[in-house]
């Protein structure tokens, strides 16, 4: 073969190269879709855009918010899509100011129907005080948004996100599978209503490590139908703990279950570790759940489980709790209590709490040891118990 017509073959190759094959990646730049990082001008259209491409990209995708303040209104983030996405945001995410303007979808940022999704440091400023105001107030407002959420979603993965006043929750993950929540920083005035810092419901495989909530309401609130859920290495304080629950406000209801908590620590939170359902007929269930390895510092309620739940003896016919607890473990729990009784079960009288077990408990009031409280309730006690065991 000639040198000419060698070379004639090597340049076809790579023209067959450059329109059959494409990059391994894409990226893009919300700035070249018309945002502006000045949080004032609107970058929802633009934020859309650039998912537009890349959710129908085959090829892996990463979408970038570089520094500065970016204004987004209600956004949807649907798929789905072709391949795998990642948000890179060295920026700052601003809701309207007007808390009005996101309407009463519940969301501020939804992720809906798309798998193998991640979102990678960043800062989200839902700006609720406005809302919050109205909400104390008595007026008639809206329903108030979750900054992000999570919908029908799997594979996925966030890290390094900071997210501050929130309207409602911060982050609510909902029908999803395959889950990993990492370095998170979550925070809220301790007055901010109803700002849960991760709602996990009708979920599976939900991993939370290493993660700071601050907030005004619980700082991990678990749903029904939550499975297979590990916490680790959590700072919450203030809220309202980690709960599962309320359950059973619904007569048919999934139940949780393979639940665990440890290596954790709560600082002047209203609960530690809680468990709380309504008083009214339900077939739920609470198993296999472990807290371990807990530090607790002035916490009111370090161990506290409520079946009594019953906002103003409203909508609880019998006055009773069908949701069945069972197989819950405390282990190695120590610290401090804000209130002499440190440890309460208050167990359904038709669905008595069963299998509870007590391991090495060290809970102190006022440099002495608290107080413990049982109604309806069966289980085992070992080790160092402070407060004695009332099991």
């Amino acid at each position: 073969m000639s040198n000419l017509s060698m070379s004639n073959c090597l340049q076809l190759a790579l023209l067959f190269v450059s329109f059959f094959i494409q990059p391994l990646h894409a990226d893009y730049n919300v700035i070249s879709f018309g945002a502006k990082p000045d949080g004032n001008t609107d970058a929802t259209q633009a934020f859309l855009k650039a998912w537009a491409l890349a959710c129908d990209s085959v090829t892996a995708t990463t979408i970038y918010i570089p520094k500065g303040r970016f204004l987004l209104r209600e956004t949807v983030f649907r798929g789905p899509c072709k391949n795998k996405i990642t948000f890179q945001i060295d920026g700052t995410l601003v809701a309207p100011l007007d808390f009005r303007a996101l309407g009463n979808s519940g969301y501020w940022i939804l992720f809906i129907k798309v798998n193998g999704i991640a979102v990678y440091g960043g800062r989200l400023d839902a700006r609720g005080a406005g809302f919050w105001d109205c909400r104390r107030s008595g007026k008639s407002c809206l329903v108030g948004a979750t900054s992000i959420t999570f919908n029908w979603a799997n594979d996925i993965r966030i890290s390094g996100l900071t997210s501050i006043d929130s309207q409602m929750s911060h982050l609510a993950i909902n029908r999803c599978n395959n889950v990993l929540v990492q370095n998170v920083k979550l925070i809220a005035p301790d007055q901010s209503p109803n700002t849960d810092g991760i709602h996990v419901q009708i979920s599976t495989g939900v991993t939370i490590t290493g993660s700071t909530m601050e907030t005004g309401d619980d700082c991990i609130s678990i749903g029904p139908g939550t499975k297979n859920l590990w916490m680790a290495n959590i700072r919450c304080g203030p809220g309202h703990g980690v709960s599962i629950g309320s359950l059973g406000k619904e007569a048919n209801e999934p139940g949780v279950e393979n639940v665990t908590l440890t290596n954790s620590v709560f600082t002047g939170s209203d609960n530690g570790v809680r468990i709380k359902s309504w008083a009214r007929p339900s077939n739920g269930f609470v198993q296999n759940i472990l807290f371990q390895s807990i530090v607790m510092r002035n916490v009111k309620n370090p161990i506290i489980i409520d079946q009594n739940y019953c906002p103003n003896n409203k909508g609880c016919p019998r006055q009773s709790s069908g949701v069945t607890i069972s197989r819950v473990t405390y282990r190695n729990i120590q610290g401090t209590s804000a209130t002499p009784k440190a440890v309460s079960f208050d167990c359904s009288p038709t669905n008595p709490c069963r299998g509870i077990r007590l391991q090495d408990i060290k809970l102190t009031y006022a440099n002495i040891a608290a107080t413990s409280s049982c109604k309806n309730i069966g289980g085992t006690s070992s080790g160092v118990l402070m407060p004695k065991s009332c099991l």
